[in-house]
């Protein structure tokens, strides 16, 4: 044992004899009993999720769970570099980062504490790729080799993502390993990988044996690498890391999701230097917004991203993604896009002095900054939309059928059925309800925590969180009701629909600008 251990496992223990909250047998007995009781209730539905992997996967709905598969890796790709993923608690980054000890034994219980989540997340990963390939025999090999094969994965990740934080030329194995999975996304939803995951599918007992010992030694060695750089890690960095997880946690704690946004964009934004440009001739109120667009085009990757995801519900249709979550998918990922652009009128809500300075009318203010949030998620809807007609039309023509089956919530293919060929207006009609829906989420302040807490047979829920959960969903649930109708049942004609979609659309989004305005005027 080196001097240097000694001395962090001294310091440790020297802060745990001063600590008034010191942990005893009483908490290891409660936190095993907690584990044992989640165990006990979760253990029989799991069991049953289990048997139902056994047996052949549907080859038709293979590729779309690969991609999703794939999606889900290169999140966790993207989640553990924008954590850090290496970080201290604040009193050890204020005091020991900066002090002589060994900063490789220092960060260890960090790292010990990374390799858990990744192998949580492991084995979740492990039990998608199960329910992709599907179990013809042998299920409990199979699982354990898909178990392995996940776990393998993201301990790598997790290890990636440490290394591109110690030096900056792993940084480009990071980004390259997200293209990849991205890449490989497309090829499966595609069609391209069909035939690569039926061999899979049915690779013998032998071969996923081996692959998953291949990938275990792989994962070895980058944790190996991992562990062996974690004293290279910059002490700026992992300061950084460890103030925004601070701050984080201060948010969690409180029940302040309000406070998450803010920190990640002006994290994004404090380190950055930006160009000045002159001001184009605008009306007050379109002049006012213009800032919103502006950032928007300082973000190229954002916007990109954004539209993206659109393909998302197209890959849950053809995964077998039942009608109300298509309907939810497309209309919750047009209010995200929308929501990710308001925060102008957020901007103004909070400091309404500076508003009344700027000369411009509460309501003209609101309209102009509407016109964003609509462009973009009508522009997300309508790809959305486009994107389910096409995996509809495909269904149908490997089904020989040229309509898709009533009640799968997939519009029917383009051009049989009246007004199938114009399922993609409603993307258009629901802009202006999301745009409501985002600018009263935007403006709503935090969780009133003094708020009563209802009891219900599930349990006691507080209405402070569940309240500001609601505000700006609920219109946009009110403002798009005919789409979200249309989208579950898949009327044969849907010109009723469409007229009452975009009336409903355009009286929400008048109806909130006008009584926003006199609210805050008053």
């Amino acid at each position: 044992m080196t001097g240097s251990e000694v001395s962090v496992r001294s310091v440790r223990a020297f802060v745990r004899s001063h600590s008034r909250t010191r942990s005893t047998g009483l908490d290891r007995y409660v936190t095993g009993f907690c584990v044992a009781m989640f165990l006990a209730v979760f253990g029989a539905p799991l069991s049953d999720v289990l048997a139902g992997l056994a047996g052949p996967a549907d080859p038709a709905r293979m590729g779309a769970g690969a991609a999703l598969v794939a999606l889900a890796m290169a999140g966790f790709l993207a989640a553990a570099r924008a954590a850090g993923p290496v970080l201290l608690p604040g009193p050890d980054a204020s005091w020991l980062l900066l002090s002589p000890l060994n900063r490789r034994h220092l960060l260890g219980r960090t790292g010990r504490a990374l390799l858990l989540v990744a192998v949580v997340a492991g084995a979740v990963l492990g039990l998608g790729v199960l329910a992709v390939l599907g179990a013809p025999d042998q299920l409990v090999w199979r699982l354990l080799g898909a178990l392995a094969l996940g776990v393998s994965a993201t301990v790598g990740a997790m290890a990636l993502a440490v290394l591109g934080q110690a030096s900056q030329s792993w940084q480009v194995w990071l980004t390259a390993a997200t293209v990849a999975l991205l890449v490989l996304a497309v090829m499966a939803v595609s069609g391209q990988a069909r035939t690569v995951l039926a061999i899979a599918a049915s690779a013998p007992l032998t071969a996923v044996t081996a692959v998953a010992s291949g990938a275990a030694v792989v994962s070895a060695l980058l944790v190996r690498q991992a562990w062996a750089s974690l004293h290279k890690i910059p002490a700026r960095d992992i300061l950084a890391t460890s103030t925004r997880a601070g701050h984080v946690t201060s948010a969690a704690v409180g029940v302040d999701p309000g406070a998450l946004t803010w920190i990640a964009e002006d994290n994004h934004w404090r380190a950055r230097k930006l160009t000045s440009r002159r001001w184009p001739s605008l009306p007050a109120p379109f002049a006012l917004a213009w800032q919103d667009w502006r950032r928007l085009a300082r973000r190229p990757g954002r916007l990109a991203t954004m539209f993206a995801t659109a393909a998302s519900p197209a890959v849950l249709a053809q995964a077998g993604g039942p009608p109300v979550a298509l309907g939810a998918a497309v209309l919750a990922g047009g209010l995200v896009v929308a929501a990710a652009s308001a925060s102008g009128a957020r901007r103004d809500s909070d400091n309404p002095a500076l508003a009344r300075l700027l000369g411009v009318g509460h309501r003209p203010a609101l309209a102009a900054r509407s016109l964003l949030p609509a462009l973009l998620s009508g522009a997300w809807a309508t790809t959305a939309l486009a994107g389910l007609t096409l995996a509809a039309t495909g269904a149908a023509a490997a089904g020989g059928s040229s309509v898709a089956e009533p009640g799968t919530g997939v519009p029917v293919a383009a051009g049989v059925g009246a007004g199938s060929e114009v399922w993609w207006l409603f993307g258009l009609l629901v802009a202006p309800a999301l745009a409501a829906a985002a600018l009263r989420m935007a403006r709503r302040g935090p969780v009133d925590h003094s708020l009563p807490v209802i009891d219900t047979p599930g349990g006691a829920i507080p209405l402070g969180p569940v309240l500001w959960a609601a505000t700006g969903p609920d219109l946009a649930v009110v403002g798009c009701l005919p789409a979200a109708v249309a989208l579950v049942c898949s009327p044969a004609g849907i010109g009723v629909f469409l007229a009452a979609q975009a009336v409903t659309g355009v009286a929400v989004l008048a109806g909130y600008v006008w009584r926003a305005g006199k609210r805050s005027a008053s």
